[in-house]
């Protein structure tokens, strides 16, 4: 129960900054130990539950004199009823994803892939025109080293020697590109 003013002429019925000051240093500091004790020592959480419990002092500021001694255990009632309520919220309500959560579960947007194949693109540009060709067929076409052969017209160890120093080149270009390939 608030402890009431006795009614006097004094007392405005706009709450004051004198009001608020006068909670802060009176009150202020057993309250924030008070929370922060209850919330497992989280100040942060503790300096929020402490101003909204001054919020609600203010608003029945009216009723209620900063100085009065029964107004202690209301505020400290009204820390506890904060802390409690908070709890209760947050059981209510699904987990909320942290950063470091979000970090590790990336949803793929196809930028990541559009800039590779620009980069491969460009450094296939540096290879020699047989160097591409026997990559495409054997990479791109999905065709064996037999099957690229006979396409080409080339025996085996050709084009496995081609496809040997077209990855070494490719490589090479996409290193310079800041890419590093394995």
């Amino acid at each position: 129960m608030p402890a009431l003013l006795p009614h006097t002429a004094s007392r405005t019925a706009e709450p004051t900054e004198e009001f608020l000051r006068t909670l802060y240093e009176r009150h202020g500091s057993a309250l924030l130990r008070f929370a922060a004790r209850m919330l497992g020592w989280d100040w942060h959480r503790a300096e929020d539950v402490l101003q909204e419990a001054a919020i609600r002092a203010w608003q029945h500021a009216a009723e209620l004199a900063p100085t009065a001694e029964a107004l202690r255990p209301w505020l400290f009632q009204v820390v506890r009823n904060l802390v409690i309520d908070g709890y209760r919220g947050r059981q209510a309500r699904p987990q909320e994803a942290g950063e470091s959560d979000i970090a590790h579960h990336p949803v793929p947007d196809g930028v990541d892939h559009a800039l590779t194949a620009h980069v491969v693109v460009d450094a296939m540009h540096d290879l020699a025109p047989f160097q591409r060709e026997v990559l495409l067929h054997v990479y791109y076409m999905g065709r064996s080293v037999s099957q690229t052969a006979r396409v080409l017209g080339v025996p085996p160890g050709t084009v496995k020697s081609r496809t040997y120093y077209a990855i070494k080149a490719l490589r090479a270009g996409l290193n310079q590109r800041g890419m590093h390939a394995i």
